[in-house]
């Protein structure tokens, strides 16, 4: 299965998991992420546990929580299900096969490559459905975090605004496990394009990276946090 890479290929699928992997450093790690729309946000999650921290009415807040708790829960659902969906694949390769001969995409691909691109797709859905997992499991932790933040008359301003700093500390990380797994969705999307050939991976990689950066530093939403400071 190993020699049935050709070296583009190998290039391709070097440059996807590179470009990938950079991504994650530039917009996690570096001095960028302090621009980016997910910063910005994060600013706003410490603001929202502030003011909750100083009122006792809190059902708003739970509602919110719920919310970010399906979201969750819902694509972690979905993750299970491409899953499911790439397990299928595999056992339908012959008839896929077929189809790639009646299709105009380059050169015929061998049966061992089809399962081993397959595979690949299938180890993306499975780090997505533990970042959305793993999300869920921690926005499930900030509820009982915000459910301990002391009332108003219980105790003092400095007490209540360091419980309430760990709710949004522990939201933001799950905030983070969540981005993570919409982007291996997305790097997901990238990767198709491998099934049509290299240079087409080449391609989808780009424009799924040009596509995150606009929306992360350069979309509406986040001029509307920019302007808003």
């Amino acid at each position: 299965m190993m020699f049935s890479l050709s070296q583009m290929d190998w290039i391709a699928f070097g440059f996807f998991a590179f470009a990938w992997l950079f991504f994650e450093v530039v917009n996690d790690h570096s001095f960028l992420r302090n621009h980016s729309l997910s910063m910005l946000m994060a600013r706003r999650r410490r603001e929202w546990m502030l003011e909750m921290a100083s009122r006792d009415l809190r059902m708003i807040d739970t509602q919110i929580m719920q919310s970010l708790q399906n979201g969750a829960a819902y694509f972690g659902s979905a993750s299970i299900l491409a899953i499911g969906g790439c397990f299928a694949l595999l056992g339908a390769t012959d008839q896929v096969l077929q189809i790639y001969r009646d299709l105009p995409v380059g050169s015929e691909i061998s049966r061992q490559l089809f399962e081993l691109k397959v595979f690949g797709l299938t180890v993306i859905f499975v780090y997505s459905f533990f970042k959305f997992g793993w999300a869920h499991r921690l926005f499930n932790y900030c509820s009982i975090l915000i459910g301990s933040v002391p009332m108003v008359e219980h105790a003092s301003l400095d007490v209540r605004k360091k419980a309430a700093l760990e709710a949004a500390e522990m939201n933001i990380i799950a905030s983070r496990h969540f981005t993570a797994g919409l982007r291996g969705i997305f790097f997901a999307l990238a990767y198709l394009g491998w099934f049509i050939n290299p240079w087409m991976l080449f391609g989808s990689t780009l424009f799924v990276i040009a596509v995150l950066t606009r929306r992360n530093y350069f979309s509406a939403a986040r001029r509307v946090l920019k302007d808003s400071e």
